[in-house]
């Protein structure tokens, strides 16, 4: 199905419901399975008990020997994070990069509930517009269903711009450690702010977070330059500007330029252990997600 259909017949529900059993069903091994481990409680240490695990501080402080315990908890925490600023309206269309967000959030939502694990929902443009509880029930699921809706159904450009290093600080003072942090975005911030951002993405990690970036194009239009060979208005949909041009003026460099700048993204991702993936919003929700849940659950 592609995305205009998706916006003109779809109930984001039931299509999510429909892509997971058609592509997470060959999948038997969950791969975020046993993610998080977290500190349990103390036990006095006996004769035989294995000495890696001995509290040395509580020993400095009262003289006695205990073991700290630790337990695997069976839910991950998810929080998925989408831009809905005015450049995730393109192509206008369909909407297509938020269009496709949506839907491929909803998709992993339901994949991460039937393993028992917790999802929250935050959108964010200049500011952070919608931030849910992160909870595992189904009750809790298909609320979070309703309001991807509504961010569908009501979408329209308004001109916000994007400001995603702000929205990252402001979620990673906010999450549990050890959660899954799974963020759609075009990453069109300012240039001039890379390191901010690049710092907000470290924040995540510094605190033990895996963090998943799922850089939401139209590869053909925004990063290939491919237009019919015709005089072209071009409008920033944040900003408002305007120039008028012929594809063929600027096509070159504009193509080098976005093609640095994206690997220059996906080489500060690897650095900091980030998961990239590009996600080209005119291919199929499988061909983007399936590579990479086979790869993870390889890996368990």
């Amino acid at each position: 199905m592609n995305l205009s259909e998706i916006r003109k017949y779809g109930n984001i529900e039931f299509l999510a419901k429909k892509a997971v059993e058609g592509f997470i069903t060959g999948l038997h091994k969950s791969p975020y399975n046993g993610f998080s481990v977290e500190f349990a409680e103390h036990k006095q240490y006996n004769t035989g008990d294995s000495t890696k695990n001995i509290d040395w501080k509580v020993f400095a402080r009262t003289d006695k020997l205990y073991l700290k315990n630790y337990e695997e908890e069976t839910n991950l925490r998810c929080q998925l994070i989408i831009d809905t600023s005015s450049s995730m309206f393109y192509p206008a269309e369909n909407y297509g990069k938020l269009t496709f967000s949506i839907y491929a959030a909803a998709a992993l939502s339901i994949m991460l509930q039937k393993q028992r694990d917790a999802v929250g929902f935050t959108t964010f443009s200049d500011e952070i517009e919608l931030n849910t509880p992160i909870k595992s029930n189904a009750a809790h699921l298909h609320k979070l269903f309703i309001q991807m809706q509504h961010v569908l159904d009501d979408a329209k450009p308004s001109g916000k711009q994007t400001s995603i290093a702000k929205t990252i600080h402001h979620i990673a003072t906010k999450l549990h450690k050890r959660s899954l942090v799974i963020i759609f975005s075009d990453m069109f911030e300012n240039i001039e702010q890379a390191d901010e951002l690049f710092h907000a993405l470290q924040h995540l990690r510094h605190k033990k977070n895996e963090v998943l970036l799922f850089h939401t194009v139209d590869k053909k239009t925004e990063r290939d330059f491919e237009f019919e060979e015709r005089p072209h208005e071009f409008i920033d949909l944040e900003s408002g500007s305007k120039i008028k041009l012929s594809p063929s003026q600027v096509k070159e460099s504009y193509a080098e330029s976005m093609t640095a700048y994206m690997n220059d993204l996906a080489l500060k991702c690897a650095q900091y252990r980030i998961e990239f993936i590009e996600a080209d919003i005119n291919k199929s929700l499988d061909q983007i997600l399936l590579p990479y849940l086979v790869k993870r659950s390889k890996m368990r």
